[in-house]
């Protein structure tokens, strides 16, 4: 038992701790931890498949932050207060730095403790990750094809085709360059949000602008270092997704049915801020 100097225990001499719980919410209460901690329901019985249910039940919670931060900024661009946008995002990152780090623990699984309870999971894939796709759809990756996945569940998928319907994070910005006396096409700032975003022009001219006069657009030049931030850490995830994945299982198809790693490399190209790296090349 650990002690202080006079030989007690550290908790004796903290008198206002509280340890009268009958009338009064716990910390485990509050948490409801009795439920998320009972939320790893091991089929196979396996000792790595709780690594393997964990892992992935964390990444959902942080994912549902993100989402939850993304959204506050795309409501904060939308009001011109770009100083919360850029809170928000941030947060962004630094919990994307935690998902990515996941893959390093998940990696400590092998492919054999893995095909001892692959079986088990069916066709049940990370794939199927719903708020993976509102967090595509939020930076402006919009697939009209995944959205049949979650025919099952009516309440799902209206949530899923609200989350598609709606203007991106990159939308909101692009209109906010716009508010800022930034040149942008109509064709760009009434094009159909249901599409995914495509590469223009005048969105470049109107960011190079912006990084060219960064004291003079000097929060807009913050906005955009913050979506440059998140679509490098989402590729950092991915790519630590694809390795993860050809480490543990080479190169079989997905459990959902995907190429695998085939799939995996493919996405990693995909870019959702085009015109914030090809300015790049040319200031």
């Amino acid at each position: 038992m650990m002690t202080n100097k006079q030989g007690q225990p550290p908790f004796e001499n903290e008198n206002g701790i509280h340890t009268a719980f009958d009338e009064n919410m716990t910390y485990g209460e509050y948490l409801q931890l009795d439920q998320v901690l009972g939320a790893q329901k091991r089929l196979s019985g396996h000792h790595d498949e709780m690594l393997f249910i964990i892992i992935h039940q964390v990444s959902e919670l942080w994912m549902k932050l993100i989402l939850h931060e993304i959204q506050s900024s795309i409501a904060a661009i939308e009001a011109d207060d770009l100083s919360t946008a850029q809170k928000c995002l941030s947060r962004v990152t630094k919990t994307q730095s935690q998902i990515i780090q996941a893959w390093d623990v998940l990696s400590t699984l092998t492919p054999s403790e893995y095909i001892e309870f692959r079986p088990f999971l069916g066709q049940a894939s990370g794939f199927q990750s719903y708020q993976y796709r509102m967090i595509e759809f939020a930076l402006g990756y919009k697939t009209p094809h995944v959205l049949k996945i979650y025919q099952k569940d009516a309440d799902l998928k209206e949530e899923l085709l609200k989350s598609y319907a709606a203007k991106s994070l990159y939308d909101v910005s692009i209109h906010c360059l716009q508010r800022n006396g930034l040149t942008i096409d109509e064709t760009i700032l009434c094009r159909d949000v249901e599409d995914t975003y495509e590469y223009n022009e005048s969105v470049k001219e109107a960011w190079k602008s912006v990084y060219l006069n960064n004291e003079k657009y000097w929060e807009l030049y913050e906005l955009a270092e913050k979506l440059v931030d998140i679509e490098d850490s989402f590729q950092q995830w991915r790519f630590r997704h694809m390795k993860t994945v050809e480490r543990i299982i080479g190169f079989k198809k997905g459990t959902g049915g995907s190429s695998g790693v085939g799939y995996l490399k493919k996405v990693i190209d995909q870019q959702f801020f085009p015109e914030l790296w090809m300015i790049r090349t040319e200031l």
